[in-house]
């Protein structure tokens, strides 16, 4: 490790500099040789480097959903190169070219930062031995030797013996708890940090090698950390924590701010955008109008949680635009009228259907002579006008009717007993 720090030695200078700045105005509060002052100096040079470092997250981030995009396509090119290594290496290559992405892109942030965490690394390294480095001189090494956290000073390791931790003021317990514990605290930073990442913003419909790589990243990263941290100073821990929490909070604002499409945390946003949307009936920040602005533009090719998304605003009278706005529309919803009667999209009435009267009350009022249902056929055309009803006008006086066969039912029951034109003869009474 100090071979490696060496070889960042030209960056000790910017660092260590940065680090007796925040230490000026952090002693000038807690007192220059208190643990807070080197310890919240440390803090601040980590907030500052990513906070440089926000372009090139930004890039990392374009760079993963890129490669996520195009596992369909080199999972096909996998498959169909199986037995040939060399072919599919070309052609993987030739389609990062054509779609201008590079794998290596999303490890951008980690690289970057490498050079001040091993700058740091030596900076420590040499208050712990007692050695002057870039604009640390030897007020300032003293003042760093004396600064303790919660016990341990910035300059002792896990692995420390107890004559070197004790030539630093404090006991080999202190300096073991307190190592173990940010240990502890860094691995599950960073756990949590890449369980956030598979869980929440992987798009769950498309399975692929890379996806089980990131799923063993979230496991390897831990112990890795784990394994390299009892070699690190407690300066070096804070600093790698600090981060790590950094990073875990950047990402978990990015994932719910601008998930990835087809994932659970674009289904948890959409439903937030969308009752946001109905309740304001506009899209108000730019962030918004971006997002609904690609949902648009995808037209069929949208996911399960964007059809979702644009039926709802329909549903609710609403219709997305083109350049991501939204607005008002009339012929999406369903009104009332005055009297309350549900209208189309036209705005005309609703056609009813007639309702169909009980047996009972179809036969009711029939009399042997016909005359009752023609009374109740014109009763039922005057209480219910949607019936559809005979007309009122008897049936002898239509042309053709007495040629007609009775038909079943009532109206056989009213010309049972008739005489084909003229009255009616009367019944002879019958005889024993």
């Amino acid at each position: 490790m100090d071979t490696i720090a060496s070889l960042f030695s030209f960056i000790t200078w910017p660092v260590s500099w940065v680090i007796v700045q925040f230490h000026k105005v952090y002693g000038a509060i807690f007192g220059p040789d208190t643990g807070w002052a080197w310890g919240l100096s440390i803090v601040s040079l980590v907030i500052l480097i990513r906070i440089c470092l926000i372009p090139l997250f930004v890039k990392q981030i374009k760079a993963t959903r890129a490669m996520q995009t195009l596992q369909p396509e080199m999972k096909k090119i996998q498959e169909r190169y199986k037995n040939d290594k060399q072919r599919q290496s070309e052609e993987m290559m030739k389609l990062y070219k054509e779609t201008g992405t590079n794998p290596l892109s999303s490890c951008l942030p980690i690289l970057a930062q490498s050079p001040f965490f091993f700058a740091l690394y030596h900076v420590l390294n040499g208050i712990a031995t007692g050695k002057t480095i870039g604009v640390i001189d030897d007020q300032l090494l003293a003042s760093a030797r004396q600064a303790h956290i919660f016990g341990a000073p910035l300059a002792a390791k896990f692995m420390d013996g107890q004559a070197k931790v004790e030539a630093l003021g404090a006991t080999l317990t202190d300096v073991r708890v307190v190592t173990a514990v940010m240990i502890v605290l860094m691995s599950a930073s960073q756990f949590f940090t890449q369980r956030q990442l598979m869980t929440k913003n992987v798009d769950t419909t498309v399975k692929t090698p890379f996806m089980q790589q990131q799923k063993m990243l979230m496991y390897v990263f831990p112990v890795i950390f784990a394994v390299f941290g009892i070699n690190f100073p407690v300066g070096v821990l804070v600093y790698w924590l600090t981060t790590n929490v950094w990073t875990m909070g950047q990402q978990m604002y990015v994932i719910r701010n601008n998930p990835t499409p087809g994932s659970k945390a674009q289904a948890a946003y959409l439903e937030r955008l969308y009752k946001h949307v109905t309740h304001h009936g506009k899209a108000r920040k730019r962030s918004e109008r971006t997002i609904i602005k690609a949902i648009v533009a995808k037209g069929r090719d949208r996911n399960e949680f964007e059809r979702k998304f644009i039926n709802g605003l329909n549903k609710a009278g609403l219709a997305a635009q083109a350049d991501g706005s939204v607005i008002r529309s009339e012929s999406q919803a369903a009104v009332q009228t005055e009297d309350g009667t549900p209208t189309t999209t036209a705005g005309t009435p609703k056609r009813q259907q007639p309702k169909r009267q009980p047996k009972s009350k179809r036969q009711s009022g029939t009399t042997p002579g016909g005359t009752g249902s023609t009374a109740a056929s014109s009763a039922s055309s005057a209480s219910s006008p949607t019936s559809l009803s005979k007309s009122d006008e008897p049936q002898d006086a239509k042309p053709g009717a007495a040629d007609k066969k009775p038909g079943n039912g009532t109206r056989s029951k009213a010309q049972s007993g008739q005489r084909k034109g003229g009255p009616q003869r009367p019944k002879s009474p019958s005889k024993k």
